[in-house]
């Protein structure tokens, strides 16, 4: 019988418990069942002829034996290896990049960044997932996805959160609203709102002048109709300065907010000490489009390689 070797998912497994501190939460932030988990645990235990956890009725929290608090380390050098055997396997197979952004980012600053790198790196293929941004620093984690573009700022173990870049929130209208060209919050009218969540610091400043008016037209988690909703009599949407610079036209312009939100900034993440040579050339690519858009401030012109 062919001797068997511990897995990367066996590993895996062992840091998913000890991050979330149970089997059942760790059970559920890697999408199989807790049997399947805890089946990982002890074939790594047998394997290993040693226990990695104490085994304590009553007790929720899970407690490394001192074998177990020792094995952290070597673990940690066993997914290095692993990883970096991934690494030569994908050299005669197929190149991908696999990212994933927020939609508005996705929507309209990307295409024209996915068309410029498909036609100077056809070798490279372009995979994209939509996450949300806890979703994207697991998967980043994972190495699942080698780079995401998120606007809600976290911590995460063995994941760096780095600005690329920044620009205001301006305010759109419909033109049959017939704004001034410089616009209070105070004037605007919450019940021809097209709402859009777009980070916590938007959301503080959006309490502070409209809590009192909770009503608006419509409310939007995606950026798929934001376009369409304009287009409606009286409607106004306050968007990033990316965002505005595509849907601006015959139907819709922008006013000088006087007392504008934040500024956004969108983050990439990938995984701490690493990043591919196709990650930096897509980042390169990005720095240039973002050059185009006005008052639109890139930080990527010194993007680590």
């Amino acid at each position: 019988m062919r001797e068997r070797t511990m897995t990367h998912l066996e590993i895996e497994a062992f840091f998913e418990i000890l991050k979330a501190g149970s089997i059942s939460c760790a059970a559920q932030n890697l999408y199989v069942t807790q049997p399947a988990l805890s089946r990982r645990i002890k074939v790594l235990e047998a394997e290993l002829g040693y226990p990695l956890f104490e085994r304590n009725r009553g007790k929720r929290n899970i407690v490394l034996t001192k074998q177990g608090e020792a094995f952290i380390a070597v673990a940690h050098k066993w997914l290095g290896v692993w990883q970096e055997a991934q690494e030569i396997k994908r050299l005669n197979s197929p190149r991908i990049l696999n990212l994933s952004s927020v939609g508005s980012v996705s929507s309209y600053i990307l295409p024209d960044v996915f068309e410029q790198f498909s036609q100077q790196y056809p070798q490279v293929s372009i995979c994209f997932h939509n996450y949300h941004s806890y979703e994207a620093y697991q998967y980043i984690d994972s190495g699942l996805i080698d780079i995401a573009f998120i606007s809600d700022h976290m911590y995460y173990k063995n994941v760096e959160t780095i600005p690329a870049f920044f620009e205001p929130m301006v305010f759109v209208a419909n033109n049959s609203c017939n704004y001034p060209d410089s616009v209070s919050p105070a004037m605007l009218k919450p019940s021809q709102e097209i709402l859009l969540p777009w980070n916590p610091e938007y959301d503080a400043w959006h309490d502070y002048w409209f809590r009192s008016r909770p009503e608006f037209e419509v409310s939007l988690d995606q950026m798929d109709l934001l376009e369409h909703a304009l287009l409606w009599k009286d409607t106004w949407a306050i968007v990033p300065a990316s965002v505005a610079d595509k849907i601006v036209g015959s139907h819709v312009s922008i006013h000088y907010l006087s007392s504008p939100p934040p500024d956004r900034i969108i983050y990439y993440l990938k995984k701490t000490c690493k990043q591919t040579e196709t990650v930096s050339l897509f980042l390169k690519l990005l720095h240039k489009k973002l050059e185009t858009i006005p008052q639109v401030t890139s930080y990527l012109s010194g993007a680590p390689d």
